[in-house]
């Protein structure tokens, strides 16, 4: 079974509660759930991860390299700024998948930034949830290492 992470930046503990109109209405929890099932049905183990706090993203992380298969990730606000998050995921070695719930294309200016994009598989906005699935169908698509 491939081991995927599933890693959530700042402020996505609060789905369910942040706009709808970019966020729908699904929980985080709700969320992973359903990206576990996604996986599940793909033969893939998802284990889910998420915090506020950049060390503990970073910490990690540094700690999945030779460890898992790939990773989808929502860097939140992280995706426009946070070059340590990029360096970190560079070093993970394993593809991922940049997701967000919301067309980030469609939104404001800083929004359409990502400094992780280049290293990434692939990436997938705009497409609220479903976005995950697709994640998952892309790096099921990888060759394991």
């Amino acid at each position: 079974m491939r081991r995927i992470a599933l890693l959530h930046g700042p402020n996505l503990n609060m789905l369910g509660r942040r706009p709808s109109q970019h966020y729908g209405t699904l929980t985080l929890p709700e969320l992973e759930a359903r990206v576990r099932a996604w996986g599940e049905e793909r033969g893939m183990r998802v284990s889910p991860f998420q915090t506020n706090h950049e060390g503990a993203f970073l910490e990690h992380v540094h700690g999945l390299a030779g460890v898992v298969d790939g990773a989808i990730v929502n860097p939140g606000a992280w995706t426009h700024y946070q070059w340590s998050i990029r360096d970190a995921l560079e070093v993970m070695g394993a593809p991922f998948v940049e997701v967000h719930l919301s067309d980030v294309e469609a939104r404001e200016p800083h929004r359409r930034v990502s400094v992780v994009r280049d290293i990434a598989l692939a990436a997938v906005w705009g497409k609220g949830p479903d976005g995950y699935r697709d994640a998952l169908d892309l790096l099921a698509r990888e060759r394991p290492s």
